[in-house]
């Protein structure tokens, strides 16, 4: 722990709880003890556990142990055994060279640890029984548990009868909890468990971190499976599991990534064969198209835009529809699949069972928390002593009076909770703020959307031929690059928003305000890194009107049409690009360069502070003077938030982008390793937290995957063409075939209709006149009786749509549940090997018990045969009155 200098005429007292807790205490520069010393005026506090203070909180802990009793694992038989080992064949090159990660035949019985029953346990190596994961573990929570409020302070005793700003300003130093209430108050300013040691160098001590970053967080090996059991044993279960669902995500991304090469590749192959965007390409068919802009604008030719749609036809073709069935009934499997993995980590780390303990050690309430009680406690005991001022003194009870003064100790907050009305303006403030942020990303999408309006208009009066043709692929790229620095930037300020947010809050857990603070971050990033997408997918295109009669945002701006081939292509353009802008600067760039940044300010400043012998003072660093340089550890919420953003991507709008569960994967591979570097060599070691599962990530995620079945549903359905051209085929087609699908969905508008000053300033641009110019829309021509009327095929395609919605969102999720309901939570071997764990135990305490009784038995006898030659040379007692010996006694 490293100690702010300011603090450093606190009482000893103050300090020699931990003496009493921990046993064992060098702080260096502080307590007067030899060989101390001051560098830098940095204080540091060494804080060891002994055996005995091990053992007591292993056991208030519930840590599962093991035991001397050794017991097969069942192993598969038959086809299956052959199968696996050939499987381990193949892929030994690519396991990882721990001992840890190898397959174990044989495992130890587990069983919470007892002081009474260490003769049950392996203690034969004391040293390593307690691994220096668990260690620092115990250490901190007899930290966390530990008051530093002196009896004194409290009410009623010696300083306590001050004044209650006094009493407030001394309790605000300390809290009900020790180590987060002096972290809180920057009594302390860390507290960190040691890196076992150095991880490169020649002469350096073999150890698990040196390890772990040459067969974990070297990124030549980045082909290897990750060493789990080491990882766990290292950092704690709480990142051994965040690693463990990174490797099964990415692991699951590989057949997904195949597939949309494969449906990628079909749509590349068939690209000739198709017909409608042969149409489009076909000069001679002469389709004159309307004006996209008024004024500036020009009439132009339909067969300018055939690049878009051959590119069009990639991403939006019949085995798109195949693939988003494909990836939802992925999504469904994944989740399926981690719970399987999930159960049989829990099986092999002894966490079973672990979900009854976890609330006994997660209930430290928060520092913030605490303060806050407090000072409602205090106002509420100013106020009843205001009241007992005004009313007439009572006669004295000497009872009553003894009552008092022995409760003068206990403390006010153990009765005092935080109610939602004390919370209330902290609720009234999140709402305001999250619904003022949302309008904030809605704004930033609005402005996007102006800006391409108007930069289309600006270019389309450019008289470089080659600028006018490329206007919308310009358009769209830039429009894109602004809405992805928008998207990062915001990232963060919603980031540091939302946890001041869930500050303000007071929650009483830390478990609490971690999934308050997960929520809103999520719902804050989910709207901004998806709201131009959902825009270009389902809004852009939708409410332009038609010509003479358009729809203008604020009386000058006409709204956006999609491409004569449909928005999908560009929708296409936008998740990649924000996908991967996304990937590279956020989760790499940033992860890389951020950390390094802070690392060298660290370092620059620490040198500031003594130039003259800092060189040699960094030859001659301990390892906790090593490890306050690196930056501490933030929690995993922004690993997890990257990736679920990252899943998004892949499954809400796939339809449109086959390619992205590849772009993913090939950016997992390089993140896992990413993450594994900076947790060895950047961040200080955290403290070990036990965890059975994922926490709220799961729910999120099966609430995306959820989602993301509407969400293609209506992505095919209403972005793409795929329901027109199955109406038009079946419908509308008079050979059965898609010959004049594009002229049947374009409509015909008469220039003469055009409203007063928004015709085309130049009406002879394609070198002849315009009666007629066409625009994709499903209404009457203008020779109609009802000209500009929405037509009946636009209603056919519409129930299309809407049929297409319903039968594709319940077939799907009718499928997924089925996957679930196929699928167990819980592999039959674990299963069979909890049970038999559960047998073993039985039978063990049996044989305990048993060994007791025996052993009783045994003194017993012994007793007796020693009490038999006094028994035998003395007189035979007379019987009693009542035995049936003694003459007229009971029958």
């Amino acid at each position: 722990m490293r100690v702010n200098e300011k603090y450093s005429t606190l009482p000893a007292a103050d300090r020699s709880v931990h003496i009493i807790n921990i046993c064992a205490i060098e702080d260096i520069g502080y307590l007067p003890s030899e060989g101390t010393t001051k560098i830098h005026g940095v204080g540091f506090v060494k804080i060891h556990a002994p055996w005995n203070v091990l053992c007591r909180e292993a056991e208030f802990l519930k840590l599962k142990m093991p035991t001397k009793k050794l017991y097969h694992i069942n192993e598969t038989r038959g086809l299956l055994k052959k199968i696996n080992s050939v499987l381990q064949k193949i892929t030994d090159p690519i396991q990882p060279k721990v001992a840890e990660h190898r397959p174990q035949t044989t495992k130890r019985l587990s069983y919470p640890f007892s002081r009474e029953k260490q003769h049950l346990f392996d203690l034969s190596d004391k040293d390593s029984f307690f691994d220096s994961k668990t260690r620092s573990t115990i250490v901190y929570e007899i930290l966390k548990r530990t008051t530093c409020t002196k009896a004194k302070y409290s009410m009623g005793q010696g300083e306590g009868r001050k004044k209650d700003s006094a009493l407030l300003s001394k309790r605000r130093k300390c809290g009900k909890y020790g180590i987060t209430s002096l972290l809180a108050n920057g009594v302390y300013s860390a507290a960190y468990p040691l890196h076992d040691g150095d991880y490169e160098g020649e002469n350096v001590e073999f150890n698990d971190r040196k390890l772990l970053y040459e067969e974990w967080a070297s990124y030549g090996v980045f082909y290897k499976y990750q060493p789990i059991d080491l990882v766990r044993k290292y950092f704690g279960e709480k990142i051994g599991l965040y690693f463990a669902w990174l490797g099964v995500y990415t692991q699951m991304l590989i057949p997904a990534s195949m597939v949309g090469i494969i449906v990628f590749l079909y749509g590349w192959a068939t690209v000739d064969e198709n017909i409608p965007s042969m149409e489009m390409c076909d000069q001679r068919h002469n389709i004159t198209m309307c004006p996209l802009c008024d004024k500036t604008c020009s009439y132009w030719k339909m067969s300018s835009a055939c690049a878009t749609a051959r590119a069009s036809h990639l991403f939006d073709n019949p085995a798109t529809v195949f693939f988003s069935v494909f990836m939802a009934l992925w999504a469904a499997t994944f989740m399926e699949h981690w719970k399987r993995k999930q159960m049989r980590l829990n099986y092999r780390w002894d966490l079973t069972g672990f979900e009854e303990e976890e609330e006994a050690v997660k209930d430290h309430p928060r520092a913030e928390y605490e303060a806050r009680v407090l000072e409602k406690s205090l106002r509420k005991e100013s106020k009843n002593k205001e009241k007992r001022q005004h009313l007439p003194e009572e006669p004295t009870n000497k009872w009553r009076q003894r009552v008092k003064t022995a409760m003068a100790g206990v403390k006010l907050t153990d009765k005092v909770k935080l109610t939602w009305q004390d919370r209330f303006p902290a609720y009234f403030t999140n709402l305001v703020s999250i619904i003022f942020m949302i309008a904030v990303t809605f704004a930033i999408v609005l402005g996007v959307i102006i800006y391409r309006i108007s930069t289309a208009a600006a270019l389309a009066m450019n008289s470089s031929p080659s600028v006018r043709s490329n206007i919308r692929v310009t358009v769209t790229a830039t429009a894109v690059i602004i809405n992805l620095v928008v998207i990062i930037l915001l990232d963060e300020v919603y980031g540091c928003i939302a946890r001041w947010l869930t500050k303000i809050e007071v929650p009483k857990t830390e478990k609490s305000f971690e999934e308050r603070l997960i929520f809103k971050a999520f719902l804050l990033k989910f709207v901004n890194s998806y709201t131009p997408i959902f825009y270009v997918a389902f809004f852009k295109g939708r409410f332009v009107g038609r010509p003479g009669d358009y729809v203008y945002i604020f009386r000058s701006f006409r709204m956006e049409e999609c491409a004569p081939g449909g928005c999908l292509m560009e929708l296409c353009i936008q998740l990649s690009i924000i996908m991967l802008g996304k990937q590279l600067i956020q989760n790499n760039l940033f992860e890389i360069g951020i950390p390094k940044m802070k690392k060298f300010i660290r370092y620059l400043r620490l040198k500031h502070q003594s130039p003259s012998d800092h060189d040699e003072y960094v030859k001659k660093k301990q390892r906790y003077e090593v490890d306050y340089t690196l930056e501490p550890f933030a929690g995993l919420t922004p690993e997890y938030m990257e990736m679920i953003i990252q899943f998004g991507f892949v499954t809400l709008f796939v339809a449109s982008f086959p390619l992205a569960p590849l772009f993913a994967l090939l950016n997992n591979i390089i993140e896992i390793r990413l993450d594994a570097k900076k947790f060895i060599t950047e961040l200080r070691r955290p403290v070990a937290v036990r965890a059975k599962d994922i926490g709220i990530w799961y729910n999120i995620l099966r609430g995306v995957g959820k989602l993301a079945v509407i969400i293609n549903a209506f992505v095919i359905s209403f972005t793409s063409d795929f329901i027109p051209r199955l109406v038009y085929l079946y419908m509308y087609s008079e050979n059965g075939t898609m010959h004049g699908f594009v002229n049947h969905t374009l409509s015909s508008f008469n220039v003469s209709d055009f409203q007063n000053g928004t015709a085309p300033n130049d009406p002879l641009d394609l070198g002849y006149e315009v009666q007629i110019c066409r625009y994709k829309d499903y209404r009457e021509p203008p020779w109609s009786e009802h000209k500009y009327d929405i037509s009946k095929d636009f209603w056919a395609v519409l129930a299309a749509r809407l049929a297409f919605v319903i039968v594709f969102q319940n077939l799907v999720m009718f499928m997924s549940d089925f996957v679930d309901w196929v699928i167990p939570d819980i592999p039959k071997d674990i299963s069979q090997q909890m049970h038999k764990e559960k047998v073993l135990m039985v039978e063990l305490f049996m044989r305990e018990e048993q060994g007791k009784q025996q052993l009783l038995d045994t003194w017993m006898e012994k007793d007796r045969k020693k009490a038999e030659p006094f028994n035998n040379h003395s007189p035979t007692p007379p019987a009693p009155p009542d035995s049936p010996d003694f003459p007229g006694g009971a029958l």
